[in-house]
């Protein structure tokens, strides 16, 4: 006699990750011209179960197979390179070459569209392909990034020399970009760095060992160095741009020492320089180095938001799908109710990263086209989303893979490598101490929590009197915390500041989100954001009780936000007030 089958563990493999994931669509809408979204909608649907299947395979195989370095050819030749895996090429393809992720807001004709893609959609893009691969993602960044740090400080000459290769689409022409600027003696106190940089006729070359360098043999990497010449501190640093490859074909006098071998981001190559004369060219004004290099490190820290709120909707789409199609005691766990609250604290910080990239991207696009206030913003935005994102994300991903269990920690599911890729975020760019400390100095010198608290009392504007009247008590208590520990000597509080200002704004983005979107004119009315902002309120922002019960309004608002369905706006309301 047979005996049945024992019943498969929950598998999400083959989800289109756009097709179930309808709130992105939905925000989407809100921040993108109906015609744009409407161009990028067959993109966003196939990079989606690219993510969900093909490209999920590929980066689980790449992380299998790092990079190995060869110094050697098999001629005895010394002739350094990096042969990657062909899963690892192939994701290379697809970023740079299909999608034009590094490219697309830097000129036009990516992927069809006639001028260069505003930032939201870059970012939209790279929020579906990081849920299955967060290591190419870094590659990708820093050649976007190094491309805007070039064309707004280089030389004109420069910038037309290297722009053609750095924003190509196709990898026989593509020159992928780098940032090498940590050393070992320094790490986060940039101004002890000690790489020279020396005359060499009308050009530079630079001496020296850089101790974390992503994306080893990139063509192009910015190098912070000081002159022989330069004061100590950061204002002696000046800034350089270093080929790969020299003007007449000849490596160019740098050597990869060794890979270092991460806990994530596996397949992408990370490196230890030597450089020993290497040609360079200076960017911008001598002195003023890390000043330029801040432009490209905060927009590598607003793509590690980015990032970081990727990796928790996959993560929680993981959870989710579980939980649904898991039987236990009778029933799915979905329906039991401390998986209910775990489920939903996970969902919170995923949805408030979310809300908060979308915010971050339109400041910057409003900065980029000369808006002062804008400007402001972004400045405290951007480490904000850093900071919280990226730690948050650390718990949710951990969470995850509890939510699956035992096969959650075996790495051929997707949990072990969402969870290793997590921890990055909080040290790439800045660990989360500098970053809490650098939302302070944004406040001290541009007063740039008062600039983010207007914009946040306007969009408060659209929000039901009820709950628009808490969020501004707690944004008003969030505002006063941060400038008081701003105006004194005492840095302990720093990261309460950075958590209060975060979930004060990603509340009130996701409140005034969800106004929108209750009152559209769509068939289906959705107030599920208004259900998060009080959910944030109530988790984040105001004082509990740690030995009260969650209440019953926690219960009501799992009732109706775990399925991922819309929310009618009556239904919110008796929840609401």
């Amino acid at each position: 006699m047979s005996m049945a089958a024992p019943a498969a563990v929950p598998d999400a493999r083959g989800a289109n990750l756009w097709r179930c994931d309808p709130t992105l669509g939905q925000l989407l809408g809100l921040h993108l011209p109906g015609p744009l979204l409407a161009h990028l909608a067959p993109h966003l649907d196939r990079l989606g179960g690219l993510a969900g299947d093909g490209l999920d395979g590929l980066a689980a195989t790449a992380d299998r197979n790092p990079p190995l370095l060869h110094h050697r050819d098999r001629q005895g030749r010394d002739r350094q390179w990096i042969e990657k895996h062909p899963t690892y090429q192939e994701m290379e393809r697809l970023a740079f070459a299909e999608y034009g992720l590094a490219a697309m807001t830097h000129r036009p004709g990516v992927l069809d569209w006639p001028e260069p893609l505003p930032p939201i959609a870059k970012y939209a893009l790279t929020y579906l392909f990081v849920q299955a691969e967060f290591g190419l993602c870094c590659p990708v960044s820093m050649t976007d990034s190094l491309t805007a740090t070039l064309v707004r400080h280089g030389d004109p000459a420069l910038v037309a020399r290297y722009l053609p290769g750095l924003t190509a689409t196709d990898l026989d022409h593509l020159t992928q970009g780098a940032m090498f600027m940590t050393e070992q003696a320094g790490g986060s106190d940039v101004g002890r760095i000690e790489t020279v940089a020396r005359r060499d006729g009308d050009g530079w070359r630079l001496w020296g060992e850089k101790w974390f360098c992503s994306n080893a043999d990139a063509g192009l990497a910015m190098v912070l160095a000081r002159t022989e010449d330069g004061e100590p501190g950061l204002r002696g640093l000046s800034l350089f741009l270093m080929p790969r490859v020299t003007a007449d074909g000849s490596a160019n006098r740098f050597r990869i020492v060794r890979l270092k071998e991460k806990l994530g981001t596996r397949a992408m190559p990370s490196g230890e320089i030597r450089l020993e004369g290497a040609e360079a060219h200076l960017v911008g004004q001598p002195g003023r180095g890390f000043v330029q290099m801040a432009d490209m490190i905060n927009l590598s820290r607003l793509s590690n938001g980015v990032r970081a709120a990727g990796l928790m909707r996959r993560a929680l789409h993981e959870a989710l799908h579980v939980a649904r199609h898991r039987i236990a005691f009778g029933r799915p766990v979905v329906e039991l109710p401390l998986m209910r609250r775990q489920l939903l604290k996970m969902m919170l910080p995923t949805e408030a990263a979310r809300s908060m990239v979308f915010a971050t991207a339109a400041a910057m696009a409003a900065a980029d086209a000369g808006d002062g206030e804008a400007v402001r913003r972004l400045r405290i935005l951007t480490p904000l989303l850093k900071f919280r994102a990226c730690r948050d994300a650390r718990r949710v991903t951990g969470d995850a893979m509890e939510v699956r269990g035992g096969c959650g920690y075996v790495e051929e599911w997707s949990d072990a490598r969402l969870l290793r890729d997590a921890h990055l975020g909080s040290i790439w760019e800045g660990t989360s101490n500098v970053v809490a400390l650098d939302v302070i100095r944004a406040i001290r010198r541009s007063d740039a929590a008062s600039a983010l608290a207007v914009d946040l009392r306007q969009r408060l504007c659209a929000v039901p009197a009820p709950l628009a009247g808490a969020l501004a008590t707690a944004l008003d208590r969030a505002l006063a915390f941060a400038q008081a520990v701003a105006a004194g000597s005492d840095e302990h509080p720093a990261r309460q500041v950075a958590t209060g200002l975060y979930y004060a704004a990603a509340a009130i983005f996701m409140a005034e989100e969800g106004s929108r979107l209750s009152q559209s004119g769509s068939a289906r009315p959705d107030a599920r954001r208004l259900l998060l902002a009080r959910l944030a309120l109530d988790h984040r922002l105001v004082p509990r009780d740690p030995l009260a019960g969650g209440g019953s309004a926690e219960a009501a608002i799992a009732g109706l936000l775990l399925d991922e369905t819309p929310v009618a706006p009556g239904d919110a309301a008796t929840i609401l007030g």
